[in-house]
Formats: C-alpha cells, sequence, structure tokens
C-alpha cells in the first residue's frame, strides 16, 4: 500500500515509521532540515517499545512522490492552504485523504446531518480552499493520541507509554477504504481503531487540548511541572468540565470526569504541541484549538468564564510573538 504522509514532522514522523515497520510503502513532505535529515540519514522514531528506523522517500514537492493509495495529512491547521495548494500530484481517481489533525477540523459539519449540514468553518479553511482541493468525498476524519517532538532532524522522540490513533468516516460509514488504512498502521504496532462516530473522538481529544494548552503556553512549561500547582490544576478541570458542556451543547457527550482526563496527561514531562510552536518560532493553531470551540460555546449558550479567560492570555501571547493573527 502507498501510503504519503504530508507533513513529517513530530506526528508526521511518528506514524511514517509505524507504517514503514508494518511494510508499507511509505513516503513524506517534509522541508527545510527534517527532508534533508531524512533523506540523508532515514527516520528514527524513538518509541517506549524501543527505536524504530526506516528510509521513506522524501520530498519538499509532492509532484516526485506520484499517486498514492492514500495520503495522511499531519500538518498544523495554518499550513493546511499550502496543503491544498500542492496536494493533487499525489491523488489518484479514487484517494482517500485523512486528515490527523487537532482541534476542530475544517470538514467538521461535512456529511453532519441536521440543520448545520455542510456548514463552512471559515478559520480552518479560509477561501474553501481545502474543500475544493480534496473535497469531503475523499475526507477521513483521524484523532491521535501521541505525545511527539522532533529533539533533531530525523529524529522522532515518542514520550507517551502508549499511543493510538482514531479514523472515522465523516458519515460514520466503517468504509473498506479506513478499514484498510487501520490495519496498515495496525501491522506498524500502532494501535488504530476505525470510530462511527468520530466527531466524539475529536472532541475527546480537544479536552485535552483545552485543559493542558494554554496553561503551559503561560507558563512556558511542560504538564508535569504545570500542572503540580494546584490552583492551575483546578483551573484547568474547570476548563475542562466547561468544554465538556460545549461538546454536550453539539450533541457529542463525552464520557468520563475532568479531573481524570487531566490525570492521563498530568505526570507527563511532555510541552504541548502549541508550546512546542511557540519555543520554535513556528504558526500557532489558536483557531483550530481555541478560538473556534469558543465561538461554537457562545453559539450554543454555553457559558465558559474559565477556558475564555485562559484563552484570551493565550492567544495574547501567540499574538505578542507575532505567531498567530485572527482570520479576517
Amino acid at each position: 500500500m502507498r501510503i504519503c504522509i504530508y507533513g513529517a514532522g513530530a506526528i508526521g514522523g511518528h506514524l511514517a515509521a509505524r507504517l514503514a515497520k508494518g511494510g508499507a510503502e511509505v513516503s513524506v513532505v517534509a522541508r527545510g532540515a527534517q527532508l534533508e535529515a531524512i533523506r540523508a540519514r532515514g527516520l528514527i522514531a524513538r518509541t517506549t517499545e524501543g527505536p524504530i528506523e526506516c528510509r521513506p522517500r522524501a520530498a519538499a514537492d509532492p509532484a516526485e512522490l506520484g499517486p498514492q493509495d492514500a495520503v495522511v495529512v499531519t500538518t498544523k491547521a495554518p499550513a493546511l492552504p499550502g496543503v491544498a495548494a500542492g496536494i493533487a500530484p499525489l491523488l489518484g481517481p479514487g484517494t482517500p485523504v485523512a486528515f490527523v489533525t487537532n482541534g476542530i477540523p475544517w470538514w467538521y459539519f461535512e456529511r453532519h446531518g441536521g440543520p448545520r449540514d455542510g456548514e463552512h468553518i471559515p478559520e480552518m479553511d479560509p477561501g474553501g480552499a481545502v474543500r475544493r482541493a480534496i473535497g469531503v468525498e475523499r475526507t477521513i476524519g483521524g484523532v491521535i493520541y501521541s505525545a511527539c517532538s522532533v529533539p533533531e532532524p530525523g529524529v522522532v522522540e515518542v514520550t507517551s507509554r502508549t499511543s493510538k490513533l482514531i479514523l472515522g468516516e465523516p458519515d460514520g460509514a466503517r468504509s473498506d477504504r479506513a478499514m484498510a488504512l487501520a490495519g496498515a498502521f495496525k501491522a506498524g504496532g500502532l494501535p488504530c481503531s476505525v470510530s462511527a462516530d468520530i466527531r466524539t473522538d475529536l472532541w475527546a481529544k480537544l479536552l485535552n487540548n483545552l485543559s493542558n494548552g494554554p496553561v503551559c503556553l503561560l507558563t512556558r512549561q511542560h504538564m508535569r511541572a504545570t500542572f503540580a500547582d494546584p490552583a492551575i490544576r483546578a483551573a484547568a478541570v474547570r476548563a475542562v468540565e466547561e468544554g465538556m458542556a460545549v461538546a454536550a451543547a453539539m450533541g457529542r457527550t463525552v464520557a468520563g470526569m475532568a479531573e481524570d482526563r487531566i490525570n492521563l496527561s498530568a505526570d507527563l514531562p511532555h510541552k504541548p504541541s502549541i508550546l512546542q510552536d511557540l519555543e520554535a518560532g513556528r504558526p500557532m493553531e489558536v483557531d483550530a484549538l481555541f478560538t473556534v470551540p469558543l465561538r461554537l460555546a457562545r453559539e450554543s449558550g454555553v457559558p465558559t468564564p474559565t477556558l475564555s479567560l485562559l484563552v484570551a492570555l493565550a492567544t495574547k501571547a501567540a499574538e505578542a510573538a507575532g505567531l498567530y493573527r485572527p482570520v479576517a
């Protein structure tokens, strides 16, 4: 199975290594030092069960890689317009595209059903470029649980004791294409399931981002150090409770207690991806992780006093660093 990872950073590099381990014919779209390191020395994913070494084909220009059986987009949301502009050479007549991204995705209301079916999310797809270039008919949703970083070019550090990937069609179908892609990841040792309700899975992951992203961005410390402060931990619990209320108002009930969700990541010496982006000077995913969920909260009439304060402070930090500009 020919599979291209579009965006071979921390998460993309981990997924590429898993696919290669499982026997897939893997290629990656990368850039800069990461691209040069993969071309020169290959890719290493250091996981808790040992290192995975592979040599995927790597290019900055997707035209060098040709049509694929599947494409997995793992770029950050601000890079999606560039993906839309460059992805065409990777797409055959039936090539599915799985978006394994953070936050509320551009396709959230596509094949959603009900009065909001097909509603556009302008913050996530300005001008509809992704929808035109890829389209909902190719789209598979994705949710990844894996704490990863890139300590040096060509190397991915996976600090999660366990990682997992969830795929799902926007209409809830357990399609052959989603099952085949899940099988390719499972062959490489990554637990991967196909969900009949990918939007609830998206909200469940987003609650983690809403709890640790803003506070770690403000403390500039990893999750273990940040959540060691009882006041910060209490605020994070309230943020998760508010996020759960927003999800419920959107028709997506996330099981479990807010405190339990904090406990899942409170002991990890890992910096959330949005803090990694700030420190590396990369564009920050403020809209996908913060702005759009809070807009949905306002539209649903759900009060979010703690989340609103944390997000306002985090957004100001992103703006001050010159790494975020609101969509006009």
